[in-house]
């Protein structure tokens, strides 16, 4: 577990090192790449052990018997997020994107409402656009320096039009762990409005320590319209395998997901199994811990340098290895400030806007990555915005 390791991922179809230049402007012989949510770090050797048993054996035929698979979600749900979950539970899908775009199918029309709490993961929002369904922006307010949900005002915005509510649990952009009593409010909100929730915890394992997160599953009164997801992929750097859960206790939705999913002819692929079921293992658990001690390490370097900056402020951050940076306090208009970041600093951070409404000021930066590289990066922030100092 060499996190400190630099890793050249130049040419090798990287999304996030190898489209910097193109989208963001960023040179690629000495930008830094700090967008798209996935990290610089290699999978725990369980996982690379897995592949190389696929290699050596050299056929990859149709995967069958994936109870080992189902067992290995369910033990990691039951002793890392204290959830009982059953094997006839489990959807796979390729990845929770199109988990997302599965539930947004099975459950909306086309004019329906769907509702985000805002600014928040910007994948969904796309979805449902893209499936002719509406957007209803539920905008959080920053109190205390971190995002609170504003139901008062959520139950004057709605009007009835709206079918299915998508939450973001830990919270991507703004790094929140969610409370006990905050995720009752969501859970009442759905009910109060007969929403189905959607529940995506894609980042529940990559927590700062001394947080907890706590599963909606495990929340009272919502499990009639509860869809939960979650999946492999962010918590061990294997996004590329495309392979995600959607996991429904309720008989009901069970068999309408079910049938939306047999309608469209979708099954997993093996790779995505086999790299979960062996992520999903002590050693996998073991990897996540060291893991998450190194983001916290990466968050307080990243967060002391960034805040340093006159008019700059990092969000707090409970969970995920996202920063979400203010920049409103510098006077500075959006243009001026990402060209800054883009074109002084030469690092690429996702845009604030494009997550929804109060992302105006903000730019998302991902610290996984080595640590010399996010000093690397505060060095050279520091160094775009000095004339502030």
């Amino acid at each position: 577990m060499n996190f400190d390791e630099v890793i050249d991922r130049h040419g090798t179809h990287s999304v996030k090192w190898d489209m910097m230049e193109k989208i963001y402007g960023v040179p690629a012989d000495d930008g830094i790449a700090m967008w798209v949510a996935d990290m610089d770090f290699r999978p725990p050797a369980a996982i690379q052990r897995a592949l190389q048993g696929m290699l050596d054996h050299g056929i990859y035929g149709y995967y069958g018997d994936d109870a080992p698979y189902r067992a290995a979600i369910g033990w990691w749900m039951k002793n890392r997020h204290g959830w009982t979950i059953e094997p006839e539970w489990i959807f796979t899908t390729h990845g929770l994107v199109n988990g997302t775009a599965m539930c947004v199918d099975t459950w909306t029309e086309p004019g329906d409402g769907v509702v985000l709490f805002t600014p928040v993961y910007h994948a969904f929002a796309k979805v449902i656009k893209a499936n002719n369904r509406r957007v209803v922006e539920c905008p959080m307010v920053i109190r205390d320096g971190r995002y609170e949900m504003d139901f008062d005002n959520y139950d004057a915005i709605l009007d009835g039009s709206e079918k299915m509510v998508i939450l973001c649990s830990p919270h991507n952009p703004g790094g929140r762990v969610w409370s006990r009593a905050e995720l009752q409010q969501v859970a009442d909100f759905a009910k109060r409005h007969d929403l189905i929730l959607v529940s995506d915890e894609i980042h529940h394992d990559l927590v700062m320590p001394g947080q907890t997160h706590i599963p909606m599953a495990l929340i009272e009164g919502v499990a009639d319209r509860l869809v939960m997801m979650s999946a492999t992929t962010k918590t061990f750097n294997i996004a590329g395998s495309h392979s995600g859960n959607v996991i429904i206790a309720d008989e009901t939705l069970r068999a309408q997901f079910g049938a939306r999913m047999a309608g469209l002819g979708m099954s997993p692929n093996s790779f995505g199994l086999v790299m979960a079921e062996a992520a999903y293992s002590p050693e996998g658990a073991e990897w996540v811990d060291a893991l998450c001690a190194y983001l916290d390490g990466n968050r307080r370097v990243f967060d002391e340098g960034v805040n340093a900056i006159p008019g700059v402020r990092s969000m707090k951050l409970d969970s995920t290895y996202l920063a979400w940076v203010d920049f409103e306090g510098t006077g500075m208009c959006r243009d001026e400030f990402t060209r800054r970041v883009e074109q002084g600093a030469r690092v690429a951070a996702n845009h604030g806007p494009t997550f929804g409404s109060g992302g105006e000021s903000f730019l998302r930066f991902n610290l996984a990555t080595p640590r010399s590289l996010v000093s690397e990066a505060v060095e050279r922030l520091q160094a775009a915005f000095g004339d502030l100092q």
